[in-house]
């Protein structure tokens, strides 16, 4: 894997915003849409402790991501793929997240001087870290269903 599919992947995830975040739990297989930041291969997403997913994660730490645009021709799809675990974050790695989530979403930089109703979930969320194991880079521009595995290392 070259050095330059790194890059081009650091860049994508930084490019975009939502992330598909899968995960498992007693009620069984679930998928959410949530917004990232991302610092190297990490991923940082804030939620409701008491929604599914992250009721999902506290049981069963296993995830897997997908990021991709809504593509409307099979030959333009591209996006990352990965599988890690999802960690809730407390202390000093949650305020690491919080700033990193303000530099891309500046409306979160000051929650007290956000718009009432977001300042109010803002107090009721927490932070979460998706640490990859494994990642691919799906190019149908390539071939059709060509992906390269990244080297997280």
């Amino acid at each position: 894997m070259s050095g330059s599919l790194r890059s081009r992947v650091q860049d994508y995830l930084g490019a975009h915003h939502v992330m598909t975040l899968a995960t498992a739990g007693d009620e069984g297989p679930w998928a959410a849409a949530v917004f990232y930041v991302h610092q190297g291969w990490a991923l940082y997403f804030l939620s409701a402790a008491a929604s599914r997913h992250c009721r999902n994660i506290a049981q069963r730490p296993r995830v897997s991501v997908t990021i991709q645009e809504d593509y409307s021709e099979w030959a333009q799809i591209k996006g990352i793929q990965l599988e890690g675990s999802a960690t809730r974050l407390s202390g000093e790695e949650a305020t690491r997240a919080r700033d990193l989530y303000g530099a891309k979403f500046p409306l979160l930089r000051d929650p007290a001087g956000a718009p009432a109703a977001i300042a109010a979930a803002m107090a009721k969320i927490s932070w979460y870290r998706i640490a990859p194991e494994r990642a691919w880079f799906i190019d149908n521009s390539v071939a059709f269903g060509h992906r390269d595995e990244i080297d997280l290392l």
